[in-house]
């Protein structure tokens, strides 16, 4: 099996240019649609802002995209690579063998970045939904309520969640030219309304950033930062969607990006200066200057134009969800689910029931908040705290398995300085929604740390055994003709490891002793997660014998997991090379063939009712075996549904119980 020379360094070219607009920039890409609508609101609306207010907050948004942004993700983050994957568990995966707590930042970023795939979809799509009300007939038509508009949101959501079950590549491909054209949109209409008063420039002076924070104009003081850092969600996207179109390309779009943002809030800031006395203006509750600052003539095509854009941008969060699930299910940080591979792109999965879940918490998400200004005061929290975890790990990164100390030592000063600020701003709004971002992040934690934790505990509790000292015991086994042939090759799916010659006593006591399997060959496979996101290796101890295969897969955390599709080459890679004796299958619809039957075994632990065991690792023990029933079924993630498979459940071997619950003979 050969290594999958995947070619991560993506070339620079226009199409690869499209791509990156279409997948990485969907969310960061939407924020102009609320953050200004969300900085005015928070002071008391459009009638209770002046010109120096607004210069100081628009200084602020462009601070925080540069620093945030452009100096953290593009600059810094893009060289963490991992063989050029990026994310976190990309990142975890590179440094976890510099300490085993590193896990904690990583579960916790995890949950967060998959706590803000439910919030992103529903405040996006409602915004955009919510800019029919800059057209008077329609919001004549829409009424005073958000029935109507909660009714739209709803059946675009849905239907975005319906369609991810038969794949977006023929849509994606529309995703990077309708991401152009909305650029362009921002930038264009920005940079007119901007020509109009050239004055606001002064906001790229950040001594006006520093300056609004402590004004008497800026009636939340450092509150405004949780509005503020609304700029600079979606800035991870630029680091964990890395692979899908190469560092190099995301280096020269992120200019052109960020001019097109930065011209934008320039000309909704012009706008807002030139109007914030108009008692027109201020006659309009919830004002959205996004919108309002256009011609009324032009609303129609910027509400379509961003809808299709909040469409793209959710697209963009649910797809990366699966990929997170999916690679923390490699790194045993989740349960094994269904995954499929709805089309032929690179990369494309799709996980049915994380879909279902996703749906189902946008639909409660928009049913609760209904309004996109409600949703805005639960968005922002959670990735506050996946940038802090992040941080974390670049930290460790930087200073561990790079050795520079002192850069790494700077990079926390000032990272966590800005991140941290921008948490505690953040927190003001746990109490008025944040707190629906933490339910969820807390609810997927739970999760995996019940799974990480469970898994623990059932390696405590295996036994191994020497392989070695049992190869006549198997061909005992295989020699008496007395027992009927289970299958001609058994293949047990067994725990990952380099040492072939320890094995699992229920292996060994599945095959001899819980009715006894006799085979003409005994495979024992184990997947070997590795931090190479796209290698495919393997490698066989036969223990000088040719009927016992221990086999160890080692596959990248992006690759699936399909024993049975590896297993194939496996076998006739062993046929070729005399490894493996002929067997003779002559009753077959292929005619006869030199390989026989196939009969697979996993053996899965249970609780049993009685145990001695820590109350806390008891709840979490359980909580695994609870989750894993309602997972789903383990075979589809080993490739096997179509499989011939034997599932046994051992107990876990806890410790004795004492003995003053043993039975006393009378």
């Amino acid at each position: 099996m050969q290594e999958n020379q995947t070619d991560y360094k993506q070339k620079l070219s226009m199409g690869m240019f499209l791509v990156a607009l279409g997948i990485v920039y969907g969310d960061i890409g939407t924020s102009p649609m609320y953050v200004m609508k969300s900085i005015i609101e928070g002071n008391g609306g459009i009638a209770h802002v002046d010109p120096d207010f607004i210069v100081g907050s628009l200084s602020l948004v462009i601070w925080t995209i540069t620093l945030l942004t452009t100096i953290k993700h593009v600059l810094i983050a893009l060289r963490a690579d991992n063989h050029g994957e990026g994310g976190i568990f990309a990142l975890y995966s590179l440094v976890r063998h510099c300490g085993k707590w590193l896990i904690i930042p990583t579960m916790i970023g995890g949950c967060t970045m998959l706590a803000d795939g439910v919030l992103t979809p529903a405040v996006t799509v409602t915004t955009a939904v919510e800019g029919l009300r800059s057209i008077d007939v329609v919001n004549d038509f829409l009424g005073s309520g958000q029935i109507i508009v909660v009714l739209i949101t709803l059946a675009i959501i849905s239907l975005l969640f319906m369609i991810q079950r038969s794949g977006t590549s023929s849509i994606g491909k529309m995703f990077g030219p309708v991401m152009l054209v909305w650029f362009l949109f921002l930038g264009v209409t920005g940079l007119w309304l901007t020509l109009g008063d050239l004055s606001i420039l002064r906001a790229l002076n950040p001594i006006y950033a520093l300056h609004v924070l402590v004004s008497p104009d800026n009636k939340e003081g450092l509150m405004i930062l949780g509005s503020v850092f609304l700029c600079t969600t979606g800035a991870e996207a630029l680091y964990t969607d890395m692979g899908h179109v190469g560092r190099s390309n995301i280096f020269i779009s992120w200019p052109f990006v960020k001019l097109c943002l930065i011209l934008n809030y320039m000309g909704q800031c012009v706008w807002i200066i030139q109007n914030h006395e108009n008692p027109a203006m201020q006659a309009i509750q919830s004002i959205n200057p996004f919108y309002v600052m256009l011609p009324e003539s032009l609303r129609p095509a910027a509400i379509l134009l961003s809808a299709m854009a909040a469409i793209i941008a959710s697209q963009a969060l649910i797809s990366g969800s699966y990929t997170l699930v999916h690679e923390a299910a490699s790194l045993d940080l989740m349960p094994h689910l269904n995954v499929r591979y709805p089309s032929d792109t690179k990369g494309q999965i799709y996980i049915p029931s994380v879909n279902n879940i996703l749906w189902i918490l946008c639909v409660l998400v928009i049913l609760y908040f209904q309004s996109g200004s409600r949703m805005e005061n639960a968005y922002g929290l959670a990735i506050t705290i996946s940038m802090l975890m992040m941080t974390v790990l670049f930290c460790v990164y930087i200073g561990v398995l790079h050795k520079h100390q002192l850069a790494a030592a700077l990079f926390a000063v000032i990272f966590f300085a800005l991140e941290g600020v921008f948490f505690v701003s953040s927190l003001g709004k746990f109490v008025i929604g944040g707190y629906v971002a933490i339910i969820i992040s807390v609810a997927i934690l739970f999760i995996m740390i019940a799974w990480y934790r469970g898994t623990q505990i059932e390696q405590t509790q295996n036994i191994f055994l020497d392989m070695r000292a049992h190869l006549y015991d198997i061909k005992d086994l295989q020699n008496d003709h007395s027992i009927q042939l289970c299958s001609n090759n058994m293949v047990y799916l067994i725990k990952g490891g380099d040492d072939s010659d320890a094995i699992d006593r229920d292996i060994l006591y599945s095959i001899l002793d819980k009715d006894p399997k006799r085979a003409d060959a005994y495979w024992f496979i184990s997947v070997n997660t590795t931090d190479d996101p796209y290698q495919k290796h393997y490698k066989v101890e036969t223990f000088g014998t040719d009927y016992i295969f221990r086999v160890h897969l080692y596959l990248g955390f992006k690759v699936r997991p399909s024993v049975n599709i590896y297993l194939r080459q496996i076998v006739r890679d062993l046929r070729s090379s005399g490894e493996l004796p002929k067997q003779n299958r002559r009753h077959s619809i292929y005619g006869p063939s030199d390989v026989g039957s196939f009969k697979f075994c996993m053996i899965r632990k249970m609780m049993p009712q009685e145990g001695a065991i820590d109350p806390m690792d008891n709840l979490l023990i359980h909580a695994k075996y609870f989750i894993r029933r309602i997972a789903g079924n383990p075979l589809q993630w080993f490739g096997l549904e179509t499989s011939n498979v034997i599932i046994e459940y051992v107990p876990l071997f806890l410790a004795e119980r004492q003995k003053e619950d043993h039975l006393i003979r009378i």
